[in-house]
């Protein structure tokens, strides 16, 4: 096995330790090891798998295996902010594909698509389990630890674009949003 050229920052090394403590085996710890590697690099690249899978004595082709099943993981880069809009039935009656269709538009983006300056990754996903507040979006900030995931709900369009230009301007200026 070649060595991977990234690794764990100190502080997400600490983390990796505390999570694989907390199971049986160092195999077990897959799926919230992985989550931390996302959460460190970005998304899951090949060079990530194989960095997990050394780490946990599982073979890259495993790790790429439970890392392609699951939605939640990145398989390639998304901008800084992950705008995820529901889409399923609660969502779907209240307004969320007119929502998606409308943020496409501003964004200039289709689905799961990166604008050009990296700042947004638009996705339609399927539930956010937010059914009694739909229509929902949830945005994941991955460049801002002490803000990494945001639900917005009761959403409308009018709503959901004044969301995107508060982001920009959190980009641009370091305000909240």
């Amino acid at each position: 096995m070649s060595v991977p050229s990234l690794a764990f920052s100190a502080t997400a090394m600490q983390r990796f330790e505390t999570i694989v403590a907390r199971y049986p085996h160092r195999q077990a710890a897959l799926l919230p090891v992985l989550h931390l590697a996302q959460a460190e690099f970005g998304w899951i690249s090949p060079e990530a798998m194989e960095y997990v899978g050394g780490l946990l004595d599982v073979p890259p082709v495993k790790v790429q295996h439970v890392a392609s099943f699951y939605t939640m993981y990145n398989l390639k880069p998304v901008g800084r902010f992950h705008v995820q809009v529901c889409t399923n039935t609660s969502c779907w009656l209240t307004g969320g594909v007119e929502i998606l269709e409308h943020l496409k538009a501003k964004l200039g983006v289709g689905n799961k698509g990166t604008t050009a300056d990296g700042l947004f990754t638009l996705e339609e996903v399927e539930c956010l389990a937010s059914c009694g507040t739909a229509p929902a979006i949830q945005v994941n900030d991955l460049k801002d630890s002490e803000w990494p995931i945001r639900y917005h709900e009761g959403q409308t369009v009018a709503s959901a674009d004044a969301l995107i230009d508060a982001l920009r301007k959190r980009a641009t200026e370091g305000g909240a949003a």
